[in-house]
C-alpha cells in the first residue's frame, strides 16, 4: 500500500521548503521541546502500566498469599518445580529460532512483565464474569471463550508489546514466538503459585493440620497445566511478529493471533471442566484422564506450532538472510556453534 500524500506534496518538487506546511521535522527549539514531552509521555506511561501491575499483584495475591510462602520456604520450591516443564518449553522454541539469539535482559524483563500482568487478567476475569452473570449467563463455556481465553492472551501479549516488541533486537517473525513463549512461562509461574499457595492455605485453615500432601497434589496438576500457556501466547507471540514486518496489515494479523490462542486456551478450558463425562461413567481415575488429555492435547497444538516454527527456519536457511547474522555473537550464537 502506498503512503498516503497531501495534494502539496505531491506536486512540490524538491527544492521547495515545506516544514510547518505539509511536512515536519525538528528544528526549533519548541520541536525538540514536543519530542521530549512526547518520548516522556510514552515511557512513564508504560512505566505507570508497569507499576499498576506490581500493585494490583501485591493487592490480589501477595498480601494474602505472602505468608505462606515465607512460613513455608518449600512451597515456593514447589511452584518452581512445577513450572520446570513450561521452562523446558520456552528452551525448545528459544532453541529452534534460527536467527540470531535474543539478549537476556529482554527475556528477564517479558518473564517479569507476564508474571506481573497476571494480575490485570484477574481483575478483568473477575469484573467481565460478574458482568456476564448480571445478565444471567452463567454458563462456563461462554466464559471461556469470551472472557478468560481473549482476556489472558491479550495480558501475555502486551507483556510482549510493551517492552521487547519495541527493541532493535526484535528483528526477526520467529521472535515474537520466542518472547510469547516466555511471556507465557511467566503468567503460568503466578498462576501455580496462587493455586498452590490458595490450596496450602485452605487446606491449613480446614484442618490445622500440615499441609505437605495438599502442596504435592496441586503442584503436580500446576505442572501439567503450565505448558498450555508457552504454547498459545506463542502462538500470540508469532503473529505479533508477522505483524512488525507487515505494517500495513498490522491490526488484523495481531487479532489474528488472538483469536487463535484464545480459541485453543477457551477450548483446552472448556475440556478440563468436562472431563468427569469421561472418567466418571468408565470409572477410569480422574489423575489418568487428565494426564492423558493434556499430553494429547498440548501435544497436537505443539507440534503445530514446532510445524510453524520449522517452516521459517527452513526459509531462513535458504535465504541469503542467514549471512547478514554471522556477525552475531550472543549467547544463542555461541550455543549454536557448540552445536
Amino acid at each position: 500500500m502506498s503512503e498516503k500524500r497531501d495534494p502539496v506534496q505531491r506536486a512540490a518538487t524538491g527544492d521547495r521548503d515545506l516544514y510547518d506546511i505539509t511536512d515536519w521535522e525538528v528544528r526549533t527549539v519548541l520541536d525538540r521541546a514536543a519530542v521530549a514531552v512526547y518520548d516522556g509521555l510514552v515511557t512513564s506511561s508504560r512505566y505507570a502500566v508497569v507499576l499498576l501491575a506490581l500493585l494490583v499483584v501485591f493487592a490480589l495475591f501477595a498480601a494474602s498469599l505472602g505468608f505462606v510462602f515465607l512460613e513455608r520456604p518449600y512451597v515456593a520450591a514447589y511452584v518452581v518445580l512445577s513450572v520446570v516443564p513450561a521452562l523446558g518449553l520456552v528452551a525448545y522454541v528459544w532453541h529452534t529460532d534460527t536467527t540470531t539469539g535474543e539478549p537476556l535482559h529482554l527475556l528477564a524483563a517479558t518473564f517479569v512483565l507476564g508474571f506481573l500482568f497476571a494480575g490485570f487478567a484477574a481483575v478483568l476475569n473477575t469484573l467481565l464474569q460478574e458482568a456476564f452473570a448480571l445478565v444471567g449467563i452463567t454458563w462456563m463455556v461462554v466464559v471461556f471463550f469470551l472472557v478468560v481465553g481473549p482476556v489472558e492472551e491479550t495480558v501475555k501479549l502486551l507483556a510482549v508489546r510493551l517492552y521487547a516488541y519495541r527493541s532493535d533486537r526484535f528483528n526477526a517473525v520467529v521472535d515474537g514466538a520466542v518472547y510469547g513463549a516466555v511471556a507465557g512461562l511467566g503468567f503460568a509461574t503466578i498462576e501455580n503459585a496462587i493455586y498452590i499457595g490458595r490450596d496450602v492455605l485452605q487446606t491449613l485453615q480446614a484442618t490445622g493440620v500440615n499441609a505437605d500432601i495438599a502442596v504435592l497434589q496441586i503442584a503436580a496438576v500446576r505442572t501439567f497445566a503450565g505448558p498450555g500457556h508457552v504454547i498459545y501466547s506463542a502462538f500470540a507471540g508469532y503473529y505479533l511478529g508477522l505483524a512488525k514486518f507487515n505494517p500495513e496489515n498490522k491490526g488484523p494479523i495481531v487479532v489474528k493471533g488472538l483469536l487463535v490462542a484464545a480459541l485453543i486456551h477457551a477450548t483446552y478450558n472448556t475440556a478440563v471442566s468436562n472431563l468427569h463425562l469421561v472418567y466418571q461413567p468408565l470409572g477410569i481415575p480422574e489423575a489418568l484422564v487428565f494426564i492423558a488429555f493434556v499430553v494429547l492435547y498440548d501435544g497436537f497444538f505443539l507440534s503445530v506450532l514446532v510445524r510453524k516454527l520449522k517452516r521459517y527456519g527452513t526459509a531462513y536457511e535458504e535465504s541469503d538472510a542467514a549471512r547478514y547474522d554471522e556477525g552475531d555473537t550472543d549467547l544463542k550464537s555461541v550455543v549454536r556453534r557448540i552445536d
